[in-house]
């Protein structure tokens, strides 16, 4: 049944299975996916606000069912406890099924070129970013996260990275930093993001397209310590001495 009510809402908000895999090479892909112990953490969290929910209309019930004294009163009470009851679970199933559903369609993608995030359902929140743009790759864990064990792993880039949500509006703010949010490994993600980095900075390409423009783009200076500079710092020299013999002859008169 789940399954069957998972497969028509993603075909109605036209949200593909799975994102289209990052730059760079297809046999260096590899796939994460949020830890289970994420969707105990969040579903303590949704638990935690329909109490509060729950809570709340029973402080705003109560009071009106202790004033109700007629019969009239007694039933329009009643009704509208009964009402409010049925509207509380039915929000309560529909975010619940939102909820797990985001947490099965979180995509972590990393290929040795670049790394691809994408999250959300209703709202979705693709990123994409290229290796030759990371600034910085971080690990974060709260003590509630340290109880699921799930961390969060953060890479950074500044002003390089780019972030697009085809489906609606991203999921944070800020486009330039991706997070994978609530894996079970984060060493595991860290390190071979940072093995793929240093590869690719220790081979002196950065981006491949990059690279290859600027092989494809015409010197216009001349390599440091070449006999062609060397001529060209002599020809400044001769210039400055001419000029400040002109500006001393002027200025002795």
């Amino acid at each position: 049944m789940y399954d069957r009510v998972k497969s028509t809402l993603l075909w109605l908000l036209r949200v593909p299975p799975e994102p289209h895999d990052p730059m760079g090479d297809v046999h260096s892909l590899r796939v994460f996916r949020a830890a289970p112990g994420y969707l105990r953490y969040i579903t303590l969290a949704w638990a935690l606000s329909e109490i509060g929910i729950l809570l709340g209309g029973l402080l705003v019930f109560i009071p009106l069912a202790i004033a109700a004294a007629t019969g009239l009163a007694v039933i329009l009470t009643t009704t509208l406890g009964l009402v409010a009851a049925v509207i509380f679970l039915g929000q309560a199933g529909l975010t619940f099924f939102s909820l797990r559903l985001n947490y099965e369609m979180r995509w972590y993608k990393v290929t040795d070129r670049s790394l691809r995030i994408r999250a959300g359902v209703w709202n979705v929140h693709e990123m994409t970013m290229t290796f030759a743009n990371v600034q910085n790759i971080t690990i974060s864990q709260g003590p509630l996260e340290r109880l699921f064990g799930i961390s969060d792993v953060k890479v950074d880039t500044a002003g390089g990275g780019g972030g697009s949500g085809s489906h609606g509006k991203g999921e944070g703010p800020n486009l330039h930093v991706a997070t994978f949010r609530g894996v079970d490994n984060p060493e595991e993600i860290r390190d071979l993001m940072l093995k793929r980095l240093r590869r690719l900075r220790d081979a002196g390409l950065g981006d491949l397209d990059d690279a290859r423009a600027l092989r494809r783009a015409p010197v216009y200076a001349p390599a440091l310590g070449s006999s062609e500079t060397l001529q060209l710092l002599a020809a400044f020299r001769d210039e400055a001495r001419a000029l400040r013999r002109a500006v001393e002859a002027v200025f002795s008169r």
